[in-house]
């Protein structure tokens, strides 16, 4: 998968890298964020493996944008993975069609 791309792609969209600090993502985490709504975020987690990129999406509600990363959320309230060429191709497709 492309990571690269997407991660371009984030960051022109106005997403913000948080640090992964806590015990809820994987350890080596990209996470990046968007507020939406009051407390609520959308996310995007890429994980590396050796043998895989895993891109996971999600909707989720936090205490504050500072307490991403840090623990869990308080509500999830829409979660995607994105482990295969398709899927991704998928992903980049809604991402195209979002823009207009």
């Amino acid at each position: 998968m492309d990571c690269q791309k997407i991660v371009k792609n984030l960051k022109h969209k106005n997403f913000v890298k948080v640090p992964n600090k806590g015990n809820w993502f994987e350890d080596g985490a990209a996470v990046y964020a968007k507020e939406i709504k009051d407390n609520i975020f959308l996310l995007f987690v890429i994980l590396k493996d050796i043998e895989i990129e895993n891109i996971q999406a999600l909707i989720a509600h936090f205490d504050s944008f500072s307490s991403i990363g840090l623990k869990e959320p308080e509500q999830i309230m829409f979660y995607l993975s994105i482990k295969d060429k398709e899927d991704l191709h998928y992903f980049e497709k809604y991402l195209k069609i979002s823009d207009n």
